[in-house]
């Protein structure tokens, strides 16, 4: 079900990009052909004693010309775009239910999922401290963890009050030190199960427990 959700998304993206490209091609026919309608009409209305200044008439003609064959490769590029996008999720589709690790500190967490993370400090350190904010950018949570140099790190959504927090994507910070007090610059990656791939824009996203993950960020497959 969820490949054939991503595969009609991805044809009505493409079937949208191809109806655009055509409609700006004919408006653009269209336009040229009125201006040489009026052009002509110009030229034909023009004062014998004060003709049209040849070089005036050879730079619109050019300068139109130029906008014309501007149209028509965009609209070539947008067809092609459409259909690289349409292979790419084709693709992609033989990710969903593997398990996928992104480049992104944002993660998804839903009520029978929590949000997963991994990290990795550049230098040992002996202090590490999670900080959790919402798609708002407001704190929901903060912890003192196990500081390892590496690890991972999940989140099953309960706040300091005892409710529960919001299905929805969170954005994981981490600040770690060192014995002497120095910071220590942290990566951190996300990573889920694919649910689904979603083609859009001449881009693919997957959907992890919720959240849509570019694939240009994808780090690893594993599944």
């Amino acid at each position: 079900m969820a490949t054939t959700t991503a595969t009609t998304t991805t044809s009505a993206s493409a079937a949208t990009a191809t109806s655009a490209s055509s409609v700006a091609q004919k408006q653009t026919a269209v336009d040229f052909d009125l201006f040489l309608k009026l052009l002509t009409t110009q030229m034909q209305n023009q004062d014998p004693l004060k003709p049209m200044d040849s070089t005036e008439y050879t730079q619109q003609l050019a300068q139109f010309t130029q906008v014309q064959q501007t149209v028509k490769q965009s609209g070539t590029l947008d067809d092609i775009l459409a259909q690289l996008t349409t292979q790419n999720v084709a693709q992609a589709s033989s990710f969903i239910g593997k398990t996928a690790q992104f480049d992104s500190a944002i993660a998804g967490l839903s009520a029978d999922k929590p949000a997963q993370w991994n990290y990795s400090a550049s230098a040992p350190i002996t202090g590490l401290t999670a900080t959790i904010t919402d798609a708002t950018g407001r704190t929901v949570a903060t912890s003192t963890i196990t500081p390892d140099q590496t690890g991972d790190f999940s989140w099953d959504g309960k706040l300091a009050n005892g409710t529960q927090a919001a299905d929805g994507a969170y954005t994981l910070a981490l600040s770690g030190t060192t014995e002497s007090g120095a910071t220590v610059p942290i990566a951190i990656t996300t990573s889920g199960r694919v649910d689904e791939v979603i083609g859009g824009s001449g881009s693919v996203t997957l959907g992890v427990n919720g959240v849509q993950i570019p694939m240009a960020k994808l780090l690893k497959l594993q599944g």
